[in-house]
């Protein structure tokens, strides 16, 4: 390295330090009012991916073009949402953080991130990062091999490691964290592995943990009779995505993934609290309500995609609701005070329940159901993918529609006799992947009524289906990727293709859009992979690897 380069290096630094003043918890409040940054996972704390700019809108995105790509150096699936702070993009891979000048798509640093080799053997489903989370001048990210780190968001270095589970019993951690009165709070993963899920909440300043909320209740907790045995301490429940968070009421909102082991028979009882949302104090850890999707759970329909916080007319009346597209196949819609229940509609098919018990609240098991549980072989909708996998939606006050990535599949179904082994996949099913129709497509961006579930429009992907996020903006646009590589502008009231570019790999992470100096960009990061690279799909051959960061403006 020259001198001449060593001084522009720390000349750069020097600016970046004197340019980032410390955030604080308003601003994170109002990360979806201030357009030109993007705070949260989610683009808010209400988790809409929906952004007031509309420089680029219905009428220009043609003029859309690619201003710079990153290359992440990273052959792994790429699933990150980049974070914008005044002026610095932030992007995390498995194994390293990168700042960015998020209008020339120059590095400014780079940190790597040292793993044990075996971990790779035991992270489910993908070796990658979901993203960051940025306060007080630190920025937080989580590593495959369970710890929490804590980096100076000016320079990248690390200013503390906590440890939050042991990688080699199946556990790790992929979601960006969320902070949350003035709490880090984190997630775990593997819930494949005999592994019990948790929700932690650390001290943003030290990496203390300040509290634990586990997600499978225990004998002595509310909940712990929905648990025969012991079987609670394997139960999964993992809570490997990020959260929403509602200032106002002062409340976390997670969900949290499917039961351990699959086979339902081995923990009869509703498993209180998988394939749930809880809604938890973030200084305390205290569960103040919950509403369980799927009791008993069998077919490993996630809630972990927890959902976007609405504020929408019901019957007349102005109602706070959570809103999600649940993997079952089901649209719900619940007040999230309280946890009551709405409305919850099909929005794909569904053949394992009947109905949704408004009263109750409870699915109405099918015929095809009771079937599955006494052990025959038979196909159910939605497949082990769900209605809907990981990828968030999307919202359009404008519209009051949901735009999502919806799956069009069944799977096999049998039960099998599960075996636990420390660090192996401990299913109880004889699993042998999904089904996908014939004479139809995979999978459609679906613009979703949450009340009815019913799309208003549904775009098909011509090949594979996309498991990518989707953004909304006030210009009357969803972007979104597929998994063959496009990146693609659609118009949000009739889903007609408006833009489409062919980035360097296949697309399964999530669009963001801000403006830098009265600019509208959107950037997405590129990177085939993930759940849906572990099916096999063999038309993916064609689709190469690699990481980069793509990011578009108008001409």
């Amino acid at each position: 390295m020259t001198t001449a380069t060593r001084w522009a290096g720390a000349a750069a630094l020097a600016l970046l330090a004197t340019s980032l003043p410390a955030q604080t918890l308003d601003d994170l409040k109002r990360d979806s009012a201030t357009p030109g940054d993007v705070l949260t996972y989610g683009m808010g704390y209400n988790n809409q991916r929906y952004s007031p700019l509309k420089q680029i809108n219905t009428k220009n995105a043609a003029k859309l073009r690619p201003v710079w790509a990153y290359s992440l150096n990273n052959p792994q699936g790429q699933e990150s949402q980049p974070i914008v702070h005044n002026g610095v993009m932030y992007v995390t891979t498995h194994n390293t953080t990168v700042a960015i000048d998020p209008a020339t798509g120059k590095q400014i640093w780079k940190q790597e991130i040292e793993l044990p080799q075996d971990v790779f053997k035991m992270a489910c489903c993908g070796i990658l990062n979901r993203g960051a989370a940025i306060y007080d001048g630190k920025l937080f990210r989580s590593t495959l091999d369970a710890h929490v780190v804590a980096m100076d968001a000016k320079t990248g270095k690390q200013l503390w490691k906590s440890k939050a589970a042991d990688y080699q019993n199946g556990q790790a951690m992929t979601s960006a964290p969320l902070i949350a009165n003035g709490v880090v709070l984190t997630g775990i993963a593997g819930g494949e592995y005999g592994t019990r899920g948790f929700i932690d909440g650390w001290d943003p300043a030290t990496g203390k943990q300040l509290w634990r909320f586990y997600t499978t209740a225990a004998p002595d907790q509310k909940g712990g009779d929905t648990w025969p045995g012991d079987t609670h301490l394997k139960g999964g429940a993992p809570t490997w995505l990020t959260g929403a968070y509602d200032p106002e009421l002062d409340l976390v909102y997670w969900g949290t993934g499917n039961g351990g082991p699959w086979n339902p028979n081995a923990r009869q009882g509703d498993n209180l609290y998988i394939a749930s949302v809880v809604a938890i104090r973030p200084k305390t850890g205290e569960l103040v309500w919950h509403y369980q999707f799927s009791p008993n759970d069998p077919y490993d329909y996630d809630a972990t995609e927890v959902g976007m916080l609405v504020d929408m007319k019901i019957g007349g009346k102005d109602r706070k609701v959570l809103a999600q597209a649940n993997r079952n196949g089901f649209f719900y819609v619940l007040d999230r005070a309280n946890g009551e229940l709405l409305a919850a509609n099909p929005y794909v098919k569904v053949n394992w329940a009947d109905r949704i018990d408004l009263k109750t609240g409870r699915p109405v098991h099918s015929e095809i159901d009771k079937k599955a549980r006494a052990g025959e072989d038979v196909e159910i909708f939605p497949s082990v993918v769900g209605g809907k996998n990981w990828t968030p939606m999307s919202w359009n006050p404008a519209t009051g529609l949901a735009y999502a990535n919806t799956l069009n599949m069944s799977w096999p179904y049998q039960l099998a006799k599960p075996e636990y082994k420390k660090g192996e996949w401990y299913l109880g099913v004889n699993f042998r992947g999904v089904n996908m129709p014939k004479n139809e497509p995979h999978g459609y961006l679906s613009a979703i009524d949450p009340m009815t579930g019913k799309s208003k429009w549904q775009m098909p992907w011509p090949a594979q289906p996309s498991m990518a996020g989707t953004l909304s903006t006030a210009g009357g646009l969803v972007f979104t990727g597929a998994a063959t590589g496009e990146f693609i502008a659609v118009d949000a009231n009739n889903g007609k293709k408006l833009y489409e570019f062919q980035t360097s790999s296949g697309i399964i992470g999530l669009p963001v859009t801000f403006e830098h100096k009265g600019k509208q960009y959107v950037s997405i990061v590129s990177g085939a992979g993930g759940v849906w690279a572990l099916l096999g799909d063999e038309r993916m051959a064609n689709v190469p690897a690699g990481g980069s960061v793509w990011t578009f403006a108008l001409e």
